[in-house]
């Protein structure tokens, strides 16, 4: 059944947060709104969280279940969360309570004015390491820099999406779901919303640790810009002129008499360090490219569901490849899942 109101949490190994996270939830959702579904967007937990949730679920039917096949990562159940969700508009939120739940009533507000997409901007963040928040700031700089579509900076995937554009983010058919990248390429109005994050309500984050980081910041900088194969060609005309220019240089100093190498020895050892350098680093770039076309080439589910709780089977769905159809499961739905 529609409802006003989807919020979508992936979530992995949150048997400690998620106590707390449902009691601020249902705070921050009373002043707003009682139609509403939180949707439970799971990889295989390795704690008891999967069972918190269902235990949720049979107390309250608005706490709603997808349990992936395989652990799919944070993108994939975030799009698999969004769906499923049939709200008049969307939030997503991660469980650990860095994003205030209670920003979502102010959120609400500003899309019944028009908005059609409602992101917090942190203003600060606590509870992290001046490594990370370092990393995170170069990281932004790098894919404004080189992006066809800005991304704001210090904002994560918590934001409010109306229906629109929730649909029009499903249709694409990109297997790395970069929301903050996605949600700028569909485009329609958005307001930045300043906040201060909070620190972890408890234990330590699961998804995003560095390596998670490094990877999603990688998949954004690739799937919207094709800034480094540009890169390469300036790198390697650079490297051409370096070496052009060291041959009068090199010419000069054997005419003084201060030429103190073996003969070639230095040419030889410059062009083969820079040379190669640049062979390497072009390698490397096109390697990352060709292994995202391999990647969408072989057309994969983005997720596979293998259990849904309280989720309607006849809500508009996709198939295997990410086409649109009419019913159906919403991505490749397990034929053995169970639903109910």
């Amino acid at each position: 059944m529609p409802c006003l109101l989807s919020v979508v949490v992936p979530v992995y190994n949150e048997q400690q947060a998620l106590p707390r996270f449902l009691e601020r939830m249902r705070a921050a959702l009373a002043p707003v709104t009682q139609d509403y579904e939180i949707i439970f967007a799971a990889d295989p937990c390795t704690d008891g969280t999967v069972d918190l949730i269902r235990q949720e679920h049979a107390s309250d039917p608005r706490i709603k279940l997808l349990l992936f096949s395989r652990r799919f990562g944070q993108p994939a159940a975030t799009l698999g969360g969004l769906a499923h969700a049939s709200g008049e508009a969307v939030v997503v939120i991660d469980c650990d309570l860095q994003d205030p739940p209670q920003l979502i009533e102010e959120m609400v507000r500003l899309w019944r004015e028009g908005y059609k997409v409602v992101v917090p901007q942190r203003r600060s963040r606590r509870g992290e390491t001046i490594f990370k928040r370092m990393i995170a700031y170069a990281g932004y700089w790098v894919i404004n820099r080189m992006s066809t579509v800005p991304i704001p900076r210090n904002t994560g995937d918590f934001r409010l999406m109306d229906r629109r554009v929730v649909e029009e983010i499903v249709k694409l058919k990109e297997s790395h779901g970069f929301l903050r990248g996605l949600t700028s390429v569909v485009g329609f109005t958005t307001i930045l919303l300043p906040f201060d994050r909070e620190a972890r309500a408890a234990g330590e984050g699961k998804y995003n640790r560095l390596t998670g980081s490094l990877r999603i910041g990688i998949n954004g900088i690739i799937a919207f810009s094709d800034a480094l194969l540009s890169l390469m060609v300036v790198v390697g005309v650079a490297m051409a002129t370096l070496a052009l220019l060291a041959v009068p240089l090199v010419a000069y100093l054997k005419a003084k008499g201060l030429y103190m190498f073996a003969q070639g020895l230095a040419t030889t050892c410059i062009l083969m360090l820079f040379l190669g350098g640049v062979q390497l680093m072009s390698m490397g770039v096109l390697g990352a490219y060709i292994g995202r076309i391999y990647d969408e080439a072989k057309r994969r589910p983005k997720f596979i569901v293998e259990e849904s709780l309280g989720l309607s089977q006849s809500m508009p769905r996709l198939d295997r490849t990410g086409t649109e159809r009419p019913r159906g499961p919403q991505a490749a739905v397990a034929e053995d899942g169970r639903d109910s």
